[in-house]
């Protein structure tokens, strides 16, 4: 009986291998000629593709690459300095004074406990509010005048008195100006530079700038902190002090030869580019760094 069956199946099996119209698998015909015409016309496609990427790869380095830059394109290493005498005597005094009274005190400040150091910078901070207010009404950027008023506000009454810095932490952050920036603001060029005696590098304009703040601190006198004398005094020095511990300069520290025309060069170099920045939508005529106006 099963021998029967397994004769029956083999029968089954090689009939249907020897009909033509059964396969076990289907198989593309074999064309030779139309394969190969199929392969020329994919790879002439993808040349086609290759240097589409091409041009739009060559585009867009056009796009981005940056304009060729050529000498006259370069900072004048020249600075426009006619006190250059005084100004060199007053760095080296500036260096000394520094070096054996006023770091040494800053030094000292900076052992005093975190928590401080940081009450009193915010203090300062705060203070700097109201001149700040006042110039960026002056110099017609009423919106930042609102923000610092805001800032003045919400730190005197939340934050104690300034001594802590609640208006950061609601995400109004501080921009501080002043009457160097608000000068620079009404057209005014940054001038010669100049040496200020305890100070340090400035110009001239910024110079001018510091007793324009002082004359408006002294006119608000917030808090009656700046018509009494020994107290604006008392106030003055631990500012400074204060600002000192947080600046890392020293003095001849690189041991370059030229470290007053680097610092010189720098600090006008920097004005320039704020001064470029507040001017933005005022396009005008470049002038060599340093040379006054009307050169």
């Amino acid at each position: 009986m099963n021998a029967r069956f397994l004769i029956l199946g083999c029968a089954l099996f090689l009939g249907a291998c020897a009909s033509s119209g059964v396969r076990i698998r289907n198989l593309p015909d074999e064309t030779p000629a139309a394969n190969a015409a199929r392969s020329v016309d994919a790879m002439k496609a993808l040349g086609e593709l290759q240097k589409e990427a091409a041009e739009s790869a060559g585009d867009r380095a056009n796009l981005y690459a940056p304009e060729e830059v050529t000498p006259a394109d370069a900072p004048s290493m020249t600075t426009y300095d006619p006190l250059e005498r005084l100004n060199r005597f007053t760095y080296r005094f500036n260096a000394r004074w520094d070096e054996n009274i006023f770091l040494p005190v800053s030094n000292g400040y900076r052992r005093l406990p975190s928590p401080v150091r940081s009450g009193v910078h915010n203090f300062f901070g705060n203070l700097a509010e109201v001149n700040s207010v006042v110039n960026f009404a002056l110099q017609g950027r009423l919106g930042y005048g609102v923000r610092s008023l805001g800032r003045f506000v919400i730190n005197t009454t939340a934050g104690i008195g300034g001594l802590f810095d609640v208006a950061t932490k609601v995400n109004l952050t501080a921009a501080p100006t002043g009457f160097g920036t608000t000068l620079s603001k009404w057209g005014m060029h940054p001038g010669p530079y100049l040496v200020i005696p305890f100070l340090g590098p400035s110009t001239l304009r910024d110079g001018v700038g510091l007793l324009g703040d002082y004359g408006i601190e002294y006119g608000v006198d917030a808090g009656g902190l700046y018509r009494n004398s020994s107290r604006s005094w008392m106030l003055g020095g631990a500012n400074a002090i204060d600002q000192r511990s947080s600046i890392d300069f020293r003095y001849y520290s690189t041991g370059s030869a030229f470290e007053y025309e680097t610092i010189r060069f720098l600090i006008v170099r920097r004005r320039l580019i704020e001064d470029e920045g507040l001017h933005v939508d005022e396009p005008k005529e470049r002038r060599p760094p340093g040379e006054p106006a009307g050169q």
